[in-house]
């Protein structure tokens, strides 16, 4: 969006408004007195300084916008007292396009209402002093006009920046649909690669062997499909250090159960890390027939437990079968701290 900066917008405006306070100079010997205009053009000068110096608040304080509405008729009584209704006064009525100034500066800000409540009210002063035809000679007409053309363009650029903001809207979803699903394509495609590292020489060796395997290759098939189970589950538990730990304690006759809840999507990647190194530690020197290893939540102080299990059945029957109501004996608890 092209803007330009306030004070260059503000200075414009003031030289505008200092202009009919020139054609107020230019004409002060029109009025029968001039003193009443001179007070008129200091309170001009006050309420234009107050509504283009006040906070660029928008919409403009009601206060600033009614004392707009109210200068309006206070100039017309100052400057129409000292006036002859039915001669020409030049300049004299430069008050007209001064209130009509105020009131453009009204609308722009945010004030219609106001805005136009003061054109009703100066519209009424001048017929009231003059005649309707006084409002074409005294400028009422295209005061009005000005006012009308400054609602247009608030409106337009209301419309504007709320088109601008929707499509501000609409490229940060698209950026997020897109960021999101180059994630899952990246996400496949590393699981893609670590399934095919973890079970191609297997399925190799399955073809070689025309689907004739021994004991061995059976039992390694089952760690692969354990191995494949935790990239779905283990998430970020998974270096290729725990990998390697928890294969060799499976070969060693270990059942491994891996969940990542979450509980270790906020924590840094160093502390991840360093997390994962204790981990290691722990699986290696690991004398248990089952172990689960598990994500704290968010809001707990554990980032992984580790909790190990053995047998006390005479067959594991209920442990093969999922049953942890209280055959297992615990051997090991212990809990990774958040840094």
């Amino acid at each position: 969006m092209i803007s330009s900066p306030r004070f260059l917008v503000i200075g414009l405006a003031a030289l505008f408004s200092a202009y009919h306070l020139v054609l107020a100079l230019s004409s002060i010997s029109v009025p029968r007195d001039p003193a009443p205009v001179v007070v008129a053009m200091v309170l001009y000068a006050a309420a234009t300084a107050i509504s283009l110096w006040a906070p660029a608040a928008k919409p403009m304080p009601g206060w600033n916008a009614a004392l707009n509405v109210a200068i309006g008729p206070v100039l017309s009584i100052l400057v129409l007292s000292q006036l002859d209704p039915h001669a020409e006064n030049g300049y004299a009525t430069w008050f007209v396009a001064g209130v009509f100034t105020l009131l453009v500066i009204t609308m722009v800000r945010g004030q219609p209402v106001f805005a136009w409540i003061g054109v009703g009210v100066t519209v009424i002063v001048i017929v009231a002093w003059a005649d309707p035809l006084a409002l074409v000679t005294a400028g009422v007409f295209g005061g009005a006009m000005w006012v009308a053309i400054a609602h247009a363009l608030s409106i337009a650029l209301v419309r504007a920046e709320q088109d601008a903001a929707q499509y501000a809207r609409a490229g940060i979803k698209a950026a997020e649909w897109q960021a999101n699903q180059e994630a899952l394509l990246y996400e496949r495609r590393h699981r893609l690669e670590q399934m095919d590292k973890l079970a191609a020489p297997m399925l190799r060796r399955i073809v070689a062997s025309g689907g004739d395997l021994g004991p061995e290759d059976r039992r390694e098939c089952l760690h692969l499909e354990a191995a494949i189970r935790d990239e779905i589950r283990g998430r970020l538990l998974l270096t290729d250090d725990v990998r390697a730990e928890v294969m060799a304690a499976r070969r060693r006759g270990v059942h491994v159960t891996m969940l990542d809840d979450g509980g270790l999507d906020a924590l840094p990647e160093s502390d991840r890390l360093a997390a994962l190194a204790e981990l290691v530690d722990v699986v290696g020197g690991i004398d248990a027939d089952r172990l689960i290893i598990r994500t704290g939540t968010d809001n707990s102080d554990t980032a992984v437990s580790v909790v190990g299990l053995r047998e006390t059945g005479d067959d594991g029957t209920a442990a093969a079968l999922g049953d942890d109501d209280g055959d297992d004996e615990v051997t090991l608890w212990h809990e990774i701290r958040r840094p």
